[in-house]
């Protein structure tokens, strides 16, 4: 319920079924640490309503909140994220001290960092396996996205995210799918699979000519930047799979593959140039790429040795 003239949210109201026209659906929320500082009111908020829907007298087959109560006599937890004082998951720092973990260590990774339950009396967080559960169980992960001026290979932290839940359901036996909702332009609101949505962004952004040209212009902090997104990738591929061989073929051209481009990465920031060369070769140890040309040992050699 709205208070029109403010914008506030300043109450529910439950919808019959029959308005509904479908049966409800049942909605865990994994949150990050700053959105539980910073946001504890409107977490209760959600627990409120999450309890008064499991409280409604329906059947099993219209209500799986309700379902959930009745099998376990108590109300079901759908908040859930790190322990109070805790902040991010941190698959990207494992990958970065192994970069052969296996997806399943990272995936229980992910749901340790999931590990308490918040809202209504359970404000400070409470520990619970609940989460697994859910993940488990869950028919599909939704991560909506609304900032044009950042994409999935463009931050870690979306990659732990959404590529973590990956990691985690495969790992408990769930192959659900994982959506990415662009939101940014919200008349035009864009709904792709995380592997959609990965293929997408190496084509538009991180294969481009053009964005690597720009990036290139900004020396040393550009070839971080051409460096992070390629670091991304690869934890989205150890993750989820969702980055395919077509895809680092693509990037590699883009980068290593281009003399151009790698004389840069090599005279502007040696250290990123050795990492992404590093990275290409850990996808293909993994068997994440398998490229199409025996030249490219030579473009990693090269920028090994000249970063040696």
């Amino acid at each position: 319920l709205w208070d029109h003239a403010t914008s506030r949210v300043t109450g529910f109201e439950i919808l019959p079924p029959a308005r509904l026209g479908r049966p409800r659906i049942d909605v865990a929320v994994r949150i990050s640490g700053l959105f539980r500082d910073v946001f504890p009111a409107q977490i209760a908020f959600y627990d409120q309503a999450v309890r008064a829907v499991s409280e409604a007298d329906e059947g099993d087959d219209v209500n799986p909140l309700a379902a959930a109560r009745r099998q376990s006599s108590q109300y079901p937890l759908r908040v859930f994220g790190a322990a109070p004082g805790t902040y991010g998951i941190g698959l990207s720092k494992r990958i970065d001290q192994d970069s052969m973990v296996s997806r399943n260590e990272l995936g229980a990774s992910y749901l340790a960092a999931a590990s308490h339950a918040y809202g209504g009396c359970q404000a400070q967080g409470v520990e619970s396996n609940e989460f697994a559960g859910c993940v488990a169980d869950a028919d599909a992960f939704i991560h909506v996205h609304d900032q044009d001026e950042q994409d999935v290979l463009d931050s870690s932290e979306t990659v732990e995210h959404e590529g973590g839940f990956a990691a985690a359901a495969r790992m408990l036996g769930n192959d659900a799918i994982a959506y990415h909702i662009d939101t940014a332009h919200p008349g035009a609101i864009k709904a792709r699979t995380l592997a959609e949505e990965a293929a997408r962004v190496v084509r538009a952004r991180a294969a481009n000519p053009q964005w690597v040209q720009g990036q290139m212009r900004h020396g040393h902090r550009g070839a971080a930047e051409i460096a992070q997104t390629i670091d991304n990738a690869y934890a989205l591929a150890v993750l989820s799979g969702a980055v395919s061989s077509h895809h680092f073929e693509l990037l590699f051209e883009a980068t290593l593959g281009t003399p151009e481009v790698g004389d840069f990465l090599i005279a502007a920031n040696p250290k990123a140039a050795q990492a992404i060369a590093k990275r290409f070769e850990n996808a293909a140890a993994r068997g994440f790429w398998q490229a199409r040309r025996n030249s490219h040992h030579a473009c990693i050699a090269k920028v090994q040795g000249a970063s040696a």
